[in-house]
């Protein structure tokens, strides 16, 4: 695992239901469970704080890091996707944006891109994206947080003249791909999820070992966010391997979850100024029964 991404994934997943900030010395226990070493603990948190994802704050000759405005943001779309229920139905507005940023502006175009991804969108002519899902809330917020009201255009419709919806969504996706690294999942998880069953039922399941499978989990889960745009259900092909790796998603993650947050909490240190309210049970069932 790569020590940033790991990192976005503990704090997804536990770090932000005990107040959102941790002790360097618990990062760094946390993370050797995976092999990762102090000094690459240290390297990938200098580089999340030089790029306004962490914030430190000292007390004594101790550090302790939080998310910074534009790191929530960052972990909070990514836990509402993996943790939200799709709906079944599609509003039928596609949304489509366009931008236009000077050359002098091309690193910031770069960083847009990356967003758009990430957020869902899929590229279907040079800088004109388009969604189905009702992105326009997350789309304002980073137009605010980049500051690029002059640059972007967001809009919605209801069709496209040009082209019918499964030509857009052929142009702006690839979902047989995307189903493809679905089944690479099912295949790979599929036996673990017996083991760990097998395991549960002869009560051979250690806390440790609960924390490092759904930590894992949920790392090689968290991949098709960068892949999967969410589509609404009725737009998805017949057979989706989406689903049935989103349901032993589900199974996996439940069966582990009351051990692996009782070894978090065993290895967690808040700052000694902070009275920490934590939400135990939503680090141990943290699924929405919501509809995107």
């Amino acid at each position: 695992m790569k020590p940033r991404s790991l990192m976005f994934t503990l704090y997804g997943e536990y770090i932000q239901y005990y107040g959102g900030e941790v002790w360097v010395g618990s990062l760094i226990q946390l993370m050797d469970k995976f092999g990762v070493s102090e000094s690459s603990v240290r390297g990938a948190i200098f580089r999340m704080v030089q790029k306004n994802l962490l914030k430190v704050r000292k007390i004594g000759n101790k550090s302790f890091y939080s998310l910074t405005e534009l790191g929530k943001r960052r972990i909070e779309d990514g836990v509402k996707r993996v943790y939200t229920t799709q709906s079944q139905s599609w509003d039928g507005l596609w949304r489509i944006l366009t931008y236009s940023f000077p050359e002098e502006k091309r690193e910031l175009r770069n960083i847009i891109r990356k967003e758009l991804n990430w957020t869902g969108f899929g590229v279907i002519s040079n800088s004109t994206w388009v969604s189905p899902n009702s992105l326009e809330e997350q789309i304002m917020e980073m137009i605010e947080t980049y500051k690029i009201e002059d640059h972007i255009f967001l809009f919605s419709a209801a069709s496209i003249v040009s082209h019918d919806n499964e030509s857009i969504i052929n142009k702006g996706w690839d979902l047989q791909a995307i189903s493809d690294e679905y089944d690479v999942f099912i295949k790979q998880f599929t036996p673990k999820f017996e083991e760990l069953r097998e395991k549960a039922l002869n009560n051979l399941l250690s806390d440790d070992e609960c924390f490092i499978e759904r930590t894992n989990l949920v790392h090689q889960y968290r991949k098709f966010l960068f892949q999967d745009p969410g589509f609404p259900r009725d737009l998805l092909p017949a057979q989706w391997s989406g689903t049935k790796a989103r349901e032993l998603f589900w199974n996996i993650h439940q069966l582990i979850s009351i051990p692996a947050v009782r070894f978090f909490e065993s290895q967690y240190e808040p700052a000694p100024d902070r009275e920490i309210e934590a939400r135990r049970d939503k680090a141990i069932n943290p699924f929405r029964e919501i509809y995107v």
